[in-house]
């Protein structure tokens, strides 16, 4: 599989075509329409669209903060419950979460919750002033390992209960996926990078392109600190495991989108047949992002069907927008390429499900005999998910299964009594969500728990 990131591309198109191909896709509010939806809201007593929010926002505070026109307590009051709320406003699922809960869903339509949100924090992003203040220094330090939504969420909670915070980021610049793995027509990076500045602005300490356990030993953080919260997320795509994965034109989903995101020239796909295997929020970024650099076509490759899909449905219905097309019920056996090892086939078969789940929930595919067939492409992308931080958690010494650190649901606490761990590191084998709100809260969660821990020690 080729690292993007290692190659350079002479033909990959303008700085100023890319800004216009990767413009934000959803157009913000403006000032009378946000007075007018934010007019619309009942603001419920007990309101279903909070205990919707996984973070608990208290949304119809907020949106009558819009509607008397007090911006800043509006986005006050979303970043307080959600320290990525600039980010989440542009990629939650509201219509599944908060919107889906509202009860003028019934009557007419719900609030446009999300876009309220995005909004309010819109202002607070134009108005530079930072939101919070660090707390009174309670001679405690805390090391964050990822500086993702989770480590983020953390560290600014620990930060305004007076904790010396000190983030461990293995990248260039901290945000995780809201900075580098989600397209830039769904989230500019600067929107993430806001979140990052409203964190450094408290005093925490944001050590970039420091990875934990080969530049700094997981002794020394334990000697150094009082206490670690886990948030290093996930890795990069794994390989399928079949033949033809290291020809020319085989990529990782994670490092494709990324590369639109750095700077640096990204892939030109202009006319090219590209197929996406995989059917999550990664592919669904992976296919649209492949359109706008000028394919010819995109097909997602996925073994089961529409039902089983991991990516939300709006990622779906946009992909679909896109011109995206869609194979299910296919399954990717062998990818083949020419005598100058470039990719020209993709070897697939038909599937269908059996009546047996396996241990998501989700039915289990099984092949069709002597359904064969070989679909031309010019580009594969693989988005089957994302590898373990497996040497990291070993040194760490936490149980796990297969990588999915195991926590206490309530306190987040490992089992190892000094290290806390939230987002992606903890979702899998049936457990958790992997979202970005999700995150949030965790992080939260482990900074709270932290907070209890010392408090009682005083």
């Amino acid at each position: 599989m080729e690292r993007i990131d290692d190659r350079i591309y002479a033909d990959s198109p303008s700085a100023e075509d890319l800004a216009v191909k990767f413009a934000e896709a959803t157009t913000g509010l403006t000032r009378k329409a946000a007075r007018e939806e934010s007019n619309r809201c009942l603001y419920c007593y007990d309101a279903p669209c909070i205990k919707a929010c996984p973070t608990g926002i208290n949304v119809p505070s907020f949106i009558k903060r819009i509607a008397t026109d007090n911006l800043r307590g509006a986005a006050t009051a979303i970043m307080t419950a959600n320290p990525v709320g600039a980010s989440c406003s542009r990629v939650c699922p509201t219509e599944l979460l908060c919107e889906g809960a509202c009860v003028l869903n019934d009557a007419s339509r719900p609030i446009q919750i999300g876009l309220l949100q995005r909004f309010a924090t819109d202002y607070a992003i134009s108005d530079s002033r930072p939101l919070f203040t660090p707390g009174k220094p309670n001679g405690r330090k805390v090391a964050v390992i990822g500086g993702g939504p989770a480590g983020l969420s953390a560290a600014r909670e620990l930060a305004r209960d007076g904790f010396q915070v000190v983030i461990y980021e293995a990248r260039d610049l901290a945000g995780g996926l809201d900075t580098h793995g989600i397209v830039s027509f769904r989230l500019p990076q600067s929107i993430s990078l806001w979140e990052v500045e409203q964190v450094a602005k408290l005093g925490v300490d944001i050590r970039t392109g420091i990875r934990v356990g080969d530049d700094v030993s997981v002794e020394q953080l334990l000697a150094d600190y009082d206490a670690i919260v886990l948030a290093a997320g996930m890795g990069h795509v794994p390989s399928l495991g079949i033949e033809g994965e290291d020809l020319e034109g085989v990529y990782d989903a994670i490092a494709f989108v990324e590369r639109t995101k750095s700077g640096l020239p990204p892939l030109s796909l202009s006319g090219a047949r590209v197929a996406v295997i995989g059917a999550g929020n990664t592919a669904v970024d992976a296919a649209t992002c492949s359109i706008r650099l000028g394919a010819e076509s995109v097909k997602m490759i996925y073994r089961r069907t529409r039902m089983e899909m991991t990516a939300y449905p709006f990622e779906f219905e946009f992909a679909k927008q896109e011109g995206v097309e869609f194979r299910w019920l296919t399954q990717p056996v062998r990818i083949i390429g020419n005598a100058e090892g470039k990719v020209t086939h993709l070897e697939c078969k038909r599937m269908v499900l059996s009546p047996e789940r396996g241990k998501d929930g989700r039915s289990v595919p099984l092949p069709v005999e002597g359904s064969e067939f070989l679909l031309p492409v010019d580009a594969v992308i693989l988005a089957i998910g994302q590898s373990r931080h497996l040497d990291l958690i070993g040194q760490l010494g936490l149980a796990h299964n297969k990588g999915v650190v195991s926590v206490d649901a309530d306190t987040r606490q490992t089992s190892h009594p000094s290290i806390y761990a939230a987002g992606d590191i903890v979702f899998g084998s049936g457990i958790g969500e992997a979202t970005v709100v999700s995150a949030a809260e965790q992080g939260k969660q482990a900074a709270h728990a932290i907070r209890r821990r010392f408090a009682s020690q005083v």
